[in-house]
């Protein structure tokens, strides 16, 4: 399986990391299948990295095979929907960037994208939905998918021009505005409208 994951698909977001240009297409990355934390298992925090920061974002699960598929039946590709942390090492992130070099360890290293349980698609306007992170008990992070600047059904045909996508794959849908930092005893928990859907600590 695969985890694609969209960068800068939020306009507030791309301000706070001093981005004033928008997208002329989706911006895509992947972390591989290490990357995922199950079931709220705790986060250990790696020690290469002084700042490991949390982007909340709605995720897609995949529910058959596409290639070029179309924007207009591209629903018909994904059968539920959670809320994942796509975890950043942001200090070598901006090193590798200052240098034009890739940064894939940034994004994809061991256990960095924790994931939820997943919620049929039926139960949801993906359009108009809520999401949030509370971290220690204060929300830290507020976003609502009307604000994307790529829509899921954009996203998905754009990806499948390049990526047959697979029954299981995972699609990261961006992040809102309000990243930040996280640290050892810092206890998460993420919501898509009022249902909890990620309880874990940091370790």
């Amino acid at each position: 399986m695969k985890i694609i994951a969209v960068g800068w698909n939020y306009a507030e977001h791309n301000k706070e990391l001093n981005r004033i240009n928008i997208p002329e297409h989706p911006v895509i990355f992947m972390k591989p299948e290490t990357a995922l934390v199950r079931d709220n298992k705790p986060f250990y925090l790696p020690n290469f990295s002084n700042r490991i920061e949390y982007e909340t974002e709605i995720i897609l699960r995949i529910s058959k095979m596409g290639k070029n598929i179309s924007a207009k039946f591209a629903d018909r590709y994904y059968d539920a929907i959670g809320l994942g942390i796509d975890f950043t090492a942001r200090d070598l992130q901006n090193e590798f960037k200052a240098k034009g070099a890739p940064w894939e360890i940034c994004k994809g290293f061991d256990n960095s994208a924790p994931i939820s349980n997943f919620l049929p698609k039926e139960e949801v306007d993906i359009n108009n939905l809520n999401f949030s992170l509370n971290i220690n008990g204060e929300e830290v992070q507020r976003g609502n998918t009307k604000d994307m600047i790529f829509k899921v059904n954009d996203i998905i045909a754009y990806i499948s021009q390049f990526f047959t996508l697979k029954t299981g794959d995972i699609i990261f849908t961006g992040t809102p505005v309000g990243v930040g930092p996280v640290k050892i005893g810092d206890h998460l928990e993420g919501y898509i409208e009022h249902n909890k859907m990620i309880d874990f600590s940091v370790c």
